[in-house]
């Protein structure tokens, strides 16, 4: 647990706005996930002033880099613990939350998380491959995000099909990845080129903001199976 005043400056030091709603909403997500990871491998940052940093203040930062709509729907793919989409949420509330991820044990702590924190979000259990091709997913959402998952053109053909013309696709990435063995990729799923955004986390942490504007529909082709994707990137 950390103070009111820790997290308000690891906020302010990244030019986020905090409140007290906001702080005791990210107590019960750092707390149940800290608990929750004793049992079920979530993730490697478990000190609180870390989560706070590296998983709260970080996702919430795709908001400083990418306009997204009031009442948008958002898709996270491969979401894993939450991230960067719950803390979103929580600073957002308007959005509309799809959280998508291959592993059950992440969807049913996805599902406690939320009644926990009383925020509405569906979180699925599934392939992006799969879902993308779904009439339900496909071509349905504002924006889809992903963070750190897979090299950005194997990401594109997970994430694009679900966006929908004239969404965006936002990718979270380290520092030394390059948006440009990307471009085949983001073209093929219809989008409008790589727009790259560097920022600090903190004081001296190097990380990387890939957002893609959609201008025409995915070929129906796409996604290709999970093979296809990760042994012959676009």
């Amino acid at each position: 647990m950390i103070s009111f005043e820790t997290g308000q400056r690891i906020f302010s030091e990244n030019s986020l706005e905090y409140s007290k709603e906001l702080h005791e909403k990210l107590e019960i997500y750092c707390d149940f996930l800290v608990e929750y990871n004793k049992n079920v491998n979530l993730t490697a940052i478990t000190e609180p002033e870390e989560v706070w940093l590296k998983h709260f203040a970080d996702s919430i930062l795709l908001l400083n880099y990418v306009d997204i709509p009031q009442n948008a729907s958002l898709i996270d793919v491969g979401t894993g613990a939450g991230f960067p989409s719950v803390p979103i949420k929580l600073y957002r509330d308007d959005i509309q939350l799809t959280m998508l991820d291959s592993l059950k044990k992440r969807i049913v702590f996805l599902d406690k998380l939320c009644e926990k924190l009383g925020i509405k979000a569906e979180a699925v259990h599934g392939r992006a491959e799969e879902y993308g091709k779904k009439e339900a997913f496909r071509e349905q959402f504002d924006v889809a995000t992903a963070r750190a998952v897979a090299p950005m053109p194997v990401l594109s053909e997970y994430c694009m099909p679900f966006v929908k013309k004239s969404g965006v696709f936002a990718a979270m990435k380290g520092p030394n990845e390059d948006a440009g063995n990307a471009e085949n990729a983001v073209k093929k799923m219809g989008g409008d080129g790589i727009t790259v955004h560097e920022y600090l986390l903190g004081k001296d942490d190097k990380r990387k903001i890939f957002s893609v504007k959609k201008i025409s529909q995915t070929p129906t082709k796409y996604p290709r199976n999970s093979g296809q994707i990760k042994n012959k990137p676009l």
